[in-house]
């Protein structure tokens, strides 16, 4: 099955195969959203409560994604577009204040979410195999969406860009968060399945079915290579 029919819902069964995106690529960026440290790191298991070890092994395929996938084909791709000179970009969260009162409501919310994330402290940090090199930019956001909580529609804007290639995770959080925002500012987005994750398979796969067709057009960074014409 290709990306033209992959990842349907149900208000587009039927529906007629799209037609190729545009990704020229002097129009066409790469965005990375939120791989950075915190969401790598884990404890050793065995120093673990038997409550904690199963919160952990719940967790365990999606680093299994991470490391075996998402990382590597994320490296490959960004090594890919930097070789012909295509517009990489980044966006991490972080709080610019050390007890993060900057924070929007979303980020400060019990549970999960609530992380703090102080800019220039190492959990913040994009993770060192997909870290920005030279000049390339990088937004830090209090914000689910990289395009509400910072500059980055203008950004885009001055550099020429139309159609904005996404990934990283959380699909369901803060990807699916920009590339909704992304649409409503009127750019064409991708996502890429293979480049992307949530915390269980089960979320990752739903969220593209449910931005795929509206949104942006779900495929692989291999069929997106594919059109790019991409070696």
């Amino acid at each position: 099955m290709s990306w033209k029919t992959a990842f349907r819902s149900i208000y587009y069964q039927g529906a007629p195969e799209p037609t190729d995106p545009d990704l020229a690529r002097a129009t066409t960026a790469l965005l990375v959203i939120d791989v950075q440290n915190t969401y790598l790191e884990r404890p050793d298991r065995a120093t673990l409560s038997p409550a904690e070890q199963a919160a952990y092994d719940a967790w365990t395929p999606f680093h299994e994604r991470m490391h075996g996938q998402v990382i590597p084909r994320t490296k490959a791709l960004l090594d890919t577009f930097r070789r012909h000179g295509i517009e990489c970009l980044f966006a991490r969260i972080a709080c610019h204040t050390k007890d993060g009162r900057d924070r929007s409501l979303s980020q400060k919310m019990p549970g999960w979410n609530n992380l703090l994330l102080p800019k220039g402290e190492t959990p913040s940090q994009v993770v060192s195999a997909l870290a920005p090199i030279g000049d390339e930019i990088e937004v830090t956001k209090t914000t689910d969406s990289a395009l509400t909580g910072t500059n980055l529609r203008l950004i885009l804007t001055n550099l020429g860009i139309k159609t904005v290639v996404c990934c990283g995770i959380f699909t369901d959080q803060c990807v699916s968060s920009t590339v909704r925002s992304l649409a409503d500012e009127s750019f064409s987005v991708v996502v890429l399945e293979d480049c992307s994750a949530a915390g269980s398979d089960e979320l990752h796969r739903k969220e593209l079915e449910i931005i795929n067709m509206i949104y942006c057009h779900v495929m692989s960074s291999q069929e997106l290579k594919g059109i790019m014409g991409l070696a």
